[in-house]
């Protein structure tokens, strides 16, 4: 697929959104719930934040999608999250894991990697920092708060074999966001640095990947078709903004209204070769 191809097959997917409203199981974090479902809905999905173990399962039986995020990760929400994924796993629901922090405490690694381990994971959508401590044994990963200090391109190799051995798409996110499955590699050259004054902006884009998993078969495709989409939107919302605050409110109108025009001119999705 080309730039133009790309740019078609995300309004291909936007519209299939729209039209059959999916939902998105979330197991997230305290921090995101409210702007991770304002993100699902503005881009066409439909939200439901539910945790207990006495729910999970049943949700996850009708769900489109299953969005694991650590970011206030515990003992309970872990259980939480194998409980639905477990049951999104037997049924064939997309699974996408936000391993918010992974590197920064025994938890949030271990945490991370008990998923990897016991769920059929669909994507894993980070930083660099994030997704280098997944196949690392070493601690030292050097991590401020969940954001990353690493450069993409230093794991770039070591996700596209950690892709292609555990039969996972990789979505690495950064100034140019890099996702493989091992054996195809997509850059997006979308984005703005206003997304990182915003808190959450990361797992917003985590949730804009569950969305369109939840209707795109190819998970690939539908990941750098989402990471584009998001970062086009943050693009777009930044030329209006003059704050953080107004900038989460324009992020938000933008998801909902962007125009198929607009897609098709300015989305900067390709292969790498």
């Amino acid at each position: 697929m080309d730039r133009h191809e790309f740019s078609k097959k995300t309004i291909e997917i936007l519209n299939r959104i729209r039209d059959q409203k999916p939902l998105i199981h979330h197991i997230t974090n305290f921090v995101v719930m409210n702007s991770t479902a304002n993100v699902t809905l503005a881009i066409g999905a439909s939200p439901i934040m539910a945790h207990a173990h006495e729910e999970v399962d049943v949700i996850s039986t009708f769900s489109r999608a299953l969005n694991l995020n650590i970011g206030t990760i515990s003992p309970y929400w872990l259980d939480s999250m194998l409980i639905a994924g477990k049951v999104a796993g037997e049924r064939g629901i997309p699974i996408i894991l936000d391993p918010v922090g992974s590197g920064a405490t025994p938890l949030r690694t271990e945490a991370a990697k008990r998923i990897l381990s016991e769920l059929p994971v669909t994507v894993i959508r980070g930083n660099a920092s994030e997704i280098l401590s997944l196949f690392t044994n070493e601690n030292k990963i050097r991590i401020r708060g969940v954001d990353s200090l690493e450069k993409a391109d230093t794991v770039r190799d070591g996700a596209t074999r950690l892709a292609k051995e555990l039969k996972k798409i990789i979505a690495i996110t950064g100034e140019v966001d890099f996702i493989t499955d091992g054996e195809r590699d997509i850059e997006v050259h979308n984005g703005n640095p206003m997304l990182a004054v915003v808190t959450g902006t990361g797992c917003s884009a985590t949730t804009a990947i569950s969305c369109f998993c939840s209707v795109e078969k190819d998970p690939l495709v539908a990941s750098a078709c989402a990471l584009g989409y998001y970062g086009l939107a943050g693009e777009e919302a930044a030329l209006s903004a003059c704050g953080p605050g107004s900038f989460q409110t324009a992020l938000y109108d933008t998801l909902y209204n962007m125009a198929e025009e607009t897609i098709m001119e300015k989305l900067k999705i390709k292969p790498v070769k």
